[in-house]
């Protein structure tokens, strides 16, 4: 019976002994956790660049919001039509082309960003554009787009081509007809071999027929990044009547004509871009101010 009751006794004090262990272990977990965490605050301070790993990225917002927004309520909102220049106007799109190199994309002219289809909100009225230019845009009531992909190459050609760059100048002309004209793109990214410089300001007898362009040193660019050259390549009237079975009438100018070729060819410097907003300067010395058209839009409109 002792032999029992000591055996008790001792089960009982081995309890009790593992219980302390067990509760100094825990107290001592906590003490080393604290020391731990004060010696990271104390190494931060020490080291403030000092920063741990995250999964969490920062996703960054592209823009000016406060300047684009003053510019769209100008062109949305007032009775300023595409060609309207006021100073107002003016300053703002020079505000946010000098935000560029800040908050804008970089490198604009290859960016994902810049594909897809662009509404014209403004474009300065440059005597060097041709006088069927300046008549279409000054029609507010039609619509004018300007749509940038890339033309997927033919399943026989190299699995190296990325494709070709198109850029096309949509207008449309009510619900009944538009006008597409189509130009083979180039970039630093898409370069197009065919797209060398333009020799000729486009003046025929001297007159301003299919404007004037900039060449030779007027025509470098600052930013090769920024470029988009262009040669106009196919154009043509299409009907969405139903009953004409979307009839195609050709553009009345023979773009891919030899005599022609170096007077349909272009360029775009895009001097800023959001995922919003954006300002090209052309060729011609032209400003375009232009919107980016959501998805649903765009299945609106088509």
């Amino acid at each position: 019976l002792n032999k029992g009751k000591q055996g008790r006794k001792m089960s009982k004090n081995s309890e009790g002994i593992e219980a302390k262990m067990l509760h100094i272990n825990k107290r001592t977990l906590l003490l080393a956790l604290l020391l731990f965490v004060c010696h990271i605050e104390s190494t931060t301070a020490f080291l403030p660049g000092l920063r741990f790993p995250s999964n969490s990225k920062a996703v960054k917002i592209y823009g000016n919001s406060k300047l684009e927004e003053e510019l769209l309520s100008i062109l949305q909102n007032g009775d300023a039509g595409r060609l309207s220049n006021t100073n107002e106007i003016s300053t703002l799109v020079h505000q946010l082309e000098e935000c560029q190199s800040d908050c804008g994309i970089p490198k604009p002219a290859i960016s994902p960003q810049v594909m897809g289809r662009w509404r014209l909100l403004h474009t300065s009225n440059a005597n060097t554009s041709s006088p069927i230019q300046r008549k279409a845009v000054d029609a507010s009531k039609y619509q004018i787009y300007q749509d940038i992909n890339l033309r997927e190459p033919p399943q026989e050609e190299d699995d190296n081509d990325d494709g070709c760059l198109v850029v096309s100048q949509v207008v449309y002309f009510g619900d009944a007809f538009k006008l597409q004209l189509d130009a083979l793109a180039s970039t630093s990214k898409t370069p197009l071999a065919e797209l060398t410089a333009r020799k000729r300001t486009g003046k025929i007898l001297g007159l301003n027929i299919l404007g004037v362009s900039k060449v030779g040193e007027d025509a470098k660019p600052k930013d090769q990044d920024a470029r988009i050259d262009f040669v106009f390549d196919q154009g043509y009237f299409q009907s969405s009547d139903k009953l004409l079975g979307g009839l195609k009438v050709p553009y009345p100018v023979p773009f891919r004509s030899p005599l022609f070729r170096d007077a349909v060819k272009g360029w775009i410097d895009i001097t800023y871009l959001s995922d919003r907003i954006r300002i090209s300067r052309g060729n011609k010395g032209t400003t375009f101010v232009l919107i980016k058209e959501e998805q649903h839009q765009i299945e609106n409109i088509m």
